[in-house]
Order: C-alpha cells, then sequence, then structure tokens
C-alpha cells in the first residue's frame, strides 16, 4: 500500500496511469532483499521534466528484468530495485570459465548467485549507457536523482567478530569480508593483515637498535666528551644570536643522538632492506593462496568487463587500446611541473624556517633551534594536509586526459599519477633536512643568504640526524594520531548528526532504506585512500628508518588500530561498497617494490652523509689513537669531538664586538673540516666524502644484492598452489579428451 501510495506521486503530472504503476505494484520475487535503493529528492517530484527522466530511467531498467517499489519520506523519495534471478543467468553463463560445465550440467538450482555478484552486476546494469549521453552518473549532476547505494543486510557476524574494538587482536574472517564486501575489499584487510604481522619482527629489531642506545647514553665516550667540553665555545648560529654557547650545554643533545645514530643503525638498515623484500615475496604467496581458495587463480579482468559489456549491448564495440606521444609528453611535462611545484613547497618550508630562526631568535635565543624544528614539522604536516586535495584532483585530470581504456585501466594511471605526488608532498622536507640542510651554509663570518637578508638555517648543534629525527617523529605521530582520530571521528560524529535529523518512518522496510542512506556516503575512492594511506605509512617506515628506528613500531600500533578502523567504518558508519572482483592489490605491489628499492638508496644515503657513522670510522681507522696505538685500553674515538670540530678565529667577525664575552673568546668552533687559516674545505673533508660515497655504492650493492637472493629463495607462488592448479588442467584436459573419443 505504501509503495502505491507513493507511485501516485508520478501520475499527478499527467493525469493518466503511468506504466510504472503497474511495474511498482506487481510483488517481485518473494525471497530475498532489494539489491538497491536509488534516492531522490522529494523537490524533484514538482518539476516535470525531472519526473520525465525519472520514467524513462526505470522505463529501461524494467525492460531489462528490473522490479521497483517506491516509498518517500519527507525530504526524500526512495526507489528499491530488484533484478530478476533469470537475469544473472545470461551473466553467470558468460562470466564462467571457458572450461566450466555450465548452469545445466551441474543440474537445476545449482546456479546460486552470491550476493556481491548480484550487487555488482546490478551496479553495472544501472549504471550503464541507457540512451545517447543520458546515463546514472549525469542524471545525478543533473539532480534528477540524488544517490544510489546497496543495502546493508546480513552484517551481523561481521559487526561481532571483525569490527568491534575487542577483536583488535583476533585473527580477521576474510572469507566473511569477500562474501560480504567482495574480494578488492578482502584483498585490502589481507594485505594490510600480512602487512601488521611483518611490522612485528621489524619493530621488535629496531626497538632494540633504539634501547641499545641507551646503553651508550652514559658510557659513549663522544658523549662524555661533549659534556665535559666547558672550554670549548661553538659559535652562534644564527644572525640575532650574540652568545657564544659552551659546548658542554649540548650534553643532553649528544647523549639523546646516540639513541639513534650508532653502529646498530647500519645494521638495522640493512636488515630493513632485507625485510621489505621477504614481505613482498611472502605477501606474493599470502595472495596466490587466497586467490586460490577463492577461485579467481585464472581469472581475466579484462574478459569479464568485455562480457558485460556485451551483454548488455550486443553491438558494443571492443575499445583497443590507444597511445598518444603528444598526449604522453603532455603528461609528463605536467607531471614534472607538479613534482617540481611540490619541491617548491619543500622550498617554502625552507624560507618558513628561516624567518622563524630569525624571529623566536629574539624571543627565545637559547631554545630556538629546537622551536623552529618542531613547528616547521607541524607546518609540513598542514602542507601535507592542503596538498593531498590538490594532488588528487590533477591527477584525476591527468588521467582522464590520457583517456584509459576501462576503469581498471584508469584506476591502474590514477594511482601512479598520484602516489607520485604525494610521495613528494610527503617527502620533499625530510629529504632537505637529510641532505641539503647545513651544508650550503658557508662558514661563520661568510655565511650564504637567502635574497642576500637572512642566514640559511643550519643544523643542530648535536648534529643534522637530530633534525631528521625529530622531523620524522612529529610526523609519523601527527599522522597515526590526528589522521586515524579524525578517520573515525568525523564520519562518527557525521553519521550520529545525519541519523538525528533524519525523518523516521515506521514502516519497517523505509526505516532500513533510511538507516542506510543516513549512514556516511562511499566513493570509488573509498578503498583507494585506503591504499594510498598505507602506502604512505609504508614509504615511512622504510625509506628513512635509519634515522627513525621507532617508525615500525609507530606502524604496528597504527595499523593494529587501523585495522579496526576501517572495520568498523565500512560496517557501521559507511553506507555498503559495490563489492569489485580482484585477484591481486594491481598497481600497488609496483608502489611497494618501488619504495623498496628507494628505501636501500635513501638508508645508505642517510647512514653516508646524515649520520656521524662514517666520519667516526674514518677516525677511529685513520686519524684516532688506535691507528699508531696498539695498546687495546686505549678508546680509539678518544679525541673525536675536538678533531670534528673546525676552528674560527672570533677576530673575523663583522660585528665581533657585539658578541657576549667577546673580550675572553678568541676562537669558537663549528661542525665542519675547513683549515683554521683560510676556512677552505680541508683534505680531511675530502678524505671522508671519498669514503662517504664508496660506503654508500658499498651499501647499495650489498643490500640489493641481498634483495635478490631473498626473492630468489622465496618463490612467489606456493608449490601447493601450483600442484593444485595443474591438477585442475589436467583434469579438464581429461574431460575434453574423454568427450573427443
Amino acid at each position: 500500500q505504501v509503495g502505491e501510495e507513493s507511485l501516485h506521486i508520478l501520475v499527478e503530472s499527467e493525469g493518466d496511469n503511468f506504466p510504472l504503476m503497474e511495474m511498482g505494484t506487481c510483488v517481485p520475487e518473494t525471497y530475498g532483499p532489494w539489491d538497491c535503493v536509488l534516492v531522490a529528492d522529494l523537490q524533484t517530484q514538482q518539476r516535470e521534466d525531472q519526473v520525465q527522466r525519472q520514467r524513462q530511467f526505470l522505463r529501461k531498467l524494467e525492460s531489462k528484468g528490473f522490479h521497483f517499489k517506491m516509498m518517500k519520506d519527507q525530504k526524500k523519495v526512495f526507489f528499491g530495485i530488484r533484478a530478476d534471478s533469470r537475469i544473472f543467468e545470461l551473466y553467470h553463463t558468460l562470466l564462467m570459465e571457458p572450461d566450466d560445465p555450465g548452469p545445466q550440467a551441474k543440474g537445476p538450482g545449482s546456479t546460486h548467485i552470491p550476493v556481491t555478484t548480484r550487487i555488482r552486476i546490478v551496479n553495472f546494469v544501472v549504471n550503464s549507457k541507457m540512451k545517447a549521453d543520458d546515463t546514472f552518473e549525469k542524471l545525478v549532476k543533473d539532480g534528477v536523482f540524488e544517490t544510489m547505494f546497496p543495502l546493508h543486510k546480513g552484517e551481523k557476524y561481521l559487526k561481532e567478530q571483525w569490527a568491534q574494538w575487542g577483536k583488535m587482536f583476533q585473527k580477521q574472517p576474510t572469507d566473511a569480508i569477500r562474501d560480504y564486501f567482495g574480494e578488492k575489499v578482502a584483498l585490502y584487510f589481507t594485505w594490510l593483515g600480512w602487512y601488521t604481522c611483518m611490522l612485528v619482527p621489524a619493530a621488535l629489531v629496531g626497538l632494540i637498535v633504539f634501547l641499545s642506545g641507551f646503553a651508550l647514553f652514559e658510557a659513549s665516550l663522544i658523549s662524555k666528551e661533549i659534556c665535559n667540553a666547558s672550554d670549548i665555545f661553538m659559535c652562534p648560529l644564527g644572525d640575532n644570536s650574540h652568545r657564544y654557547q659552551r659546548l658542554s650545554e649540548m650534553c643532553t643533545f649528544a647523549k639523546l643522538t646516540h639513541l639513534f645514530d650508532n653502529d646498530g643503525t647500519v645494521v638495522f638498515a640493512i636488515l630493513m632492506a632485507l625485510w621489505a623484500t621477504v614481505f613482498l615475496e611472502f605477501w606474493k604467496r599470502q595472495r596466490a593462496c587466497a586467490v586460490l581458495h577463492w577461485d579467481l587463480y585464472g581469472w581475466d579482468e579484462d574478459q569479464e568487463e568485455m562480457a558485460l559489456e556485451l551483454i548488455n549491448y550486443p553491438d558494443y564495440e571492443l575499445q583497443q587500446h590507444q597511445h598518444s606521444y603528444l598526449r604522453s609528453t603532455i603528461i609528463l611535462v605536467l607531471s614534472l611541473f607538479m613534482i617540481c611545484f611540490m619541491i617548491g613547497m619543500a622550498h617554502v618550508l625552507v624560507v618558513y624556517r628561516v624567518l622563524a630562526v630569525a624571529l623566536f631568535s629574539r624571543l627565545l635565543e637559547q631554545q630556538v633551534t629546537t622551536i623552529v624544528v618542531v613547528t616547521g614539522a607541524l607546518v609540513h604536516y598542514l602542507t601535507i594536509v592542503i596538498m593531498t586535495k590538490v594532488n588528487k584532483s590533477v591527477a584525476l585530470k591527468l588521467c582522464d586526459f590520457e583517456k584509459p581504456r576501462t576503469f581498471s585501466e584508469r584506476e591502474s594511471k590514477f594511482t601512479v599519477k598520484f602516489f607520485t605526488l604525494q610521495f613528494f608532498a610527503h617527502f620533499s622536507s625530510l629529504i632537505y633536512i637529510a641532505f641539503i640542510l647545513g651544508r650550503i651554509n658557508g662558514h661563520p663570518g661568510k655565511s650564504t643568504r637567502l635574497a642576500g637578508l637572512w642566514k640559511l638555517e643550519e643544523c643542530h648543534l648535536s648534529g643534522c640526524m637530530m633534525d631528521l629525527f625529530v622531523q620524522m617523529a612529529t610526523i609519523m605521530v601527527l599522522k597515526q594520531t590526528l589522521s586515524n582520530c579524525m578517520e573515525y571521528l568525523v564520519p562518527w560524529l557525521a553519521h550520529k548528526y545525519h541519523s538525528m535529523r533524519g525523518p523516521r518512518s515506521g514502516d519497517p522496510e523505509l526505516q532500513e532504506w533510511q538507516r542506510n542512506y543516513y549512514m556516511n556516503p562511499v566513493t570509488t575512492f573509498s578503498l583507494f585512500d585506503e591504499f594510498m594511506e598505507m602506502m604512505i605509512q609504508y614509504g615511512f617506515t622504510t625509506i628513512f628508518v635509519a634515522a627513525f628506528p621507532l617508525a615500525p613500531l609507530l606502524a604496528l600500533f597504527s595499523n593494529l588500530v587501523e585495522i579496526r578502523l576501517d572495520a568498523i567504518k565500512m560496517v557501521r558508519l559507511q553506507r555498503r561498497l559495490v563489492p569489485r572482483k580482484a585477484k591481486d592489490i594491481g598497481t600497488w605491489l609496483q608502489v611497494l617494490e618501488t619504495i623498496g628499492v628507494l628505501a636501500v638508496i635513501a638508508n645508505g644515503m642517510v647512514i653516508a652523509f646524515t649520520s656521524e657513522f662514517i666520519p667516526r670510522m674514518v677516525y677511529k681507522y685513520h686519524y684516532g689513537p688506535c691507528q699508531k696505538n696498539t695498546n687495546n685500553t686505549v678508546d680509539c674515538l678518544q679525541g673525536y669531538v675536538n678533531h670534528s670540530l673546525s676552528v674560527f678565529y672570533t677576530k673575523d667577525f663583522q660585528d665581533h664586538v657585539r658578541m657576549e664575552g667577546q673580550e675572553n673568546v678568541t676562537l669558537c668552533r663549528y661542525r665542519d673540516y675547513r683549515n683554521a687559516h683560510d676556512y677552505n674545505f680541508s683534505e680531511k673533508f675530502w678524505y671522508i666524502l671519498a669514503v662517504r660515497l664508496a660506503f654508500v655504492i658499498l651499501f647499495e650493492h650489498v643490500a640489493l644484492c641481498i634483495k635478490l637472493i631473498a626473492a630468489w629463495f622465496v618463490p612467489d607462488v606456493p608449490q601447493s598452489v601450483k600442484n593444485t592448479v595443474l591438477e585442475e588442467k589436467y583434469k579438464i584436459l581429461r574431460k575434453k579428451m574423454r568427450a573427443d573419443v
């Protein structure tokens, strides 16, 4: 009765019986729920042109075998749609593997269509082209319809066994996830679960490396020398600093630096390169087992997309692969422009830090470096948040301009473009701090200046590793805590708000439609965004892990929360995602492999050029007391601090008279390897530079060799999977041979 009364809205405009009256009031198949719900604003019923377009669209769906029911509340009009099971017989037949015996061979009643397949096919039909330039997407843009979504039905098991914070340490029901959300979502959670498990050994090793630094906290000779160097004065860092700071004042920072800049860092960086390879290789094995279990090992996405198109349009013409050098050149130029823009944003951060030094040095002279590092990290985080939205829009425009052939190809191209832009947005400032900061500043008395006015920022007095560590820690903590909080709180608050404001119906069925409607909307990028978030986290966990050994531990804690957070969002707070079939994680695997290679290069360069590992080793075996003295009681790093500091005569300062305590200080020290008489680079500088370059080459070759050996040692596909596939091929071949006989 409710459906008949609601349909009267569509009848009034013309005054005669609307054909949908028969279709809407006809009783659909009594078994099973409605597949999807279309929603339109109630105001559309006051406009004859919009009502007419709704009719035409629904007539087209009727011709394809759909049943309807229309209901309304005070604000919205809801159209429940359900496809007749006979519709799926053709789809089921054409979407089967070529060697499948077919539904007739399996007997009557054996052609059950999974709910995920039903929703996927219904969604395809609704979104397919009904007539020239009249798609559901266009109708939504024109305000004829508002949205379409599949209904949450049968999610009780997932709510109880998966989408709860109390299930954080339990194994995920991946089969149930696949049966409800489809293979693509199930593969995402399978990958995320495997990634989280593999983080456990990496986090333990990183924690051990970090804690081992506490053994050097008091015992390190370098820290002791710095803490006792009350007679060594450091040159002022900024223009507004007129105070010679005693080196002993850096005692606490020196001890903290040795927590993450010690000999264990090198071993850990190599182990993480090996870990990244083992993680990927074992994931490939895990994926192979999962898709075999789901009968998707031989599934072809292109073939299925073509079958869907042919079923809807017998005259469908195959869209062939196209390539245009002109389009590729334009896309390349625009991509390079955006990358340069990202790098430019990193330079904006540099300008901020330079100006911040000038500002804060007037107020808090002693803590200025620490304040600038922390606030710089906050500014970088805000820049990332803003540029993420810009990058997504630009990547979409570039992708559309390239004119991909299919949706999956479009998704793949978009993934590459968006990740590339996001990579530079997230890591440009880290690259600057790791490899540029403090290396082009000149020397005291003759500093490189920005626009000829402001002196460029320098590394912390305890070394550049402190700056990189603080930047990494700040960004990771902010991304893992704030992002996760916002990712949960915003959908939760939005859901509560819409649920409270939305009207309530006395009809149980309409109530269920309203409940689904007032959930948070989802898009084709909903799962994509989750993947992108994890890829960026994976980059932070591996690329600069030499400077931040606690990164895997933070990622582990974050992922334990992320899995349940995503589960709660998808099951309780968001509308149901349209299921999609997949047999792998697609282009994301190539992204992971690229990050693994970048991690080897970046960590080798961090150890060589940012940390003090190479200068310490050079001093220990070339300049230190152990070179000539064979006495085992002598610490080979004795005198390293004095060796690593260059001398500057205070009389060469242009404003020497303005310096505090200038009458008692004739020379000050700074971190560099320069001659005392002319302030040019010394022989030690060039020798250490040569060793740094040699180390980078050696480290990367060793790490890459280890990666290649690990990739060879661990097969991508388990032998059991290969044997199962082989046996299936053997059985099919024997059946064919018997049939031929």
